[in-house]
């Protein structure tokens, strides 16, 4: 049975703040401990700690998960740290110029993901977490429900990899390899998931919270965008490019509202049920 192992912070420094967690680097430098916000019961932080554990198993590239910790207070888990890293969104803060590289080697890493053929026994669908929201929670309008609920219906799902919070924050390198982190949403099914969320992440945020979490403009997060995505599609067409917008605006939608609530622990606001709605076709 898996238990957390208190750990003394006078250890740690902090090292990165996001919107669920902070994250503090061991004295040592061979770990890093991420504890989530108050408010977070400890079943969030073991389901992550689980999906970590089969990710790694898998070969995904990301860094080992070591052990459930708590300071007392709030509970995380604590995971390899990788030397000299960066994340995407850093490098491409430190060096705009290399947007277009910036780019291209996340569309490549997306599309290894998302071919990875996933352990469906450890690794959840993305669609039935999806469902289970819908159908338990009381968080969007009926009729974001029901139009939510038939699409979930319909869709098709692959047993593939997806990360569930798919941005450059979210991926690092140390100059030699990229690894994904912060594999709490992993699950498997259509990339059109993780593809519909970037598109929210780039173009969505604003200035102010997009250098909080990404160190960037909302300017250069569309930029990125516009760049990445002929990359990941192996085409420039407006049309193919149009038409898989559209494609993917109806997963950002039905998805959204979940993520919203697991940030704000409150419901998706009726005003932007009214907005959405339309996009899920």
């Amino acid at each position: 049975m898996l238990s957390f192992e208190t750990i003394d912070l006078e250890e740690y420094t902090p090292s990165g703040e996001g919107g669920t967690a902070i994250t503090y680097k061991h004295k040592s430098g061979n770990s890093l401990a991420k504890l989530y916000n108050p408010g977070f019961e400890g079943d969030t932080a073991v389901g992550e700690f689980k999906v970590a554990q089969a990710v790694y198993d898998l070969g995904v590239p990301t860094p080992r998960p070591y052990r459930l910790v708590t300071d007392g207070t709030r509970v995380g888990a604590e995971y390899e740290f990788v030397a000299g890293k960066r994340s995407f969104a850093r490098v491409l803060s430190e060096e705009p110029q290399r947007l277009q590289e910036i780019a291209e080697a996340f569309a490549s890493a997306g599309k290894k993901l998302h071919a990875t053929p996933a352990d469906t026994a450890r690794i959840p669908a993305i669609r039935d977490v999806m469902r289970s929201y819908y159908l338990n929670g009381d968080t969007v309008t009926p009729e974001y429900k029901q139009r939510a609920l038939a699409f979930l219906d319909k869709i098709e799902e692959p047993s593939t990899c997806v990360h569930g919070d798919f941005h450059i924050g979210n991926i690092i390198t140390d100059g030699k390899r990229a690894l994904w982190i912060d594999v709490g949403q992993f699950g498997y099914g259509a990339p059109e998931w993780d593809l519909g969320w970037l598109w929210t992440m780039t173009h969505n945020l604003g200035d102010k919270r997009a250098d909080f979490l990404l160190h960037l403009s909302q300017d250069t997060l569309a930029s990125f965008w516009n760049a990445f995505l002929p990359a990941y599609l192996g085409t420039a067409d407006p049309s193919a490019i149009g038409a898989y917008t559209k494609k993917i605006l109806a997963y950002y939608a039905v998805r959204v509202p979940f993520m919203f609530n697991l940030v704000n622990r409150e419901k998706f606001p009726e005003q932007g049920c009214q907005a959405l709605v339309k996009l899920i076709i």
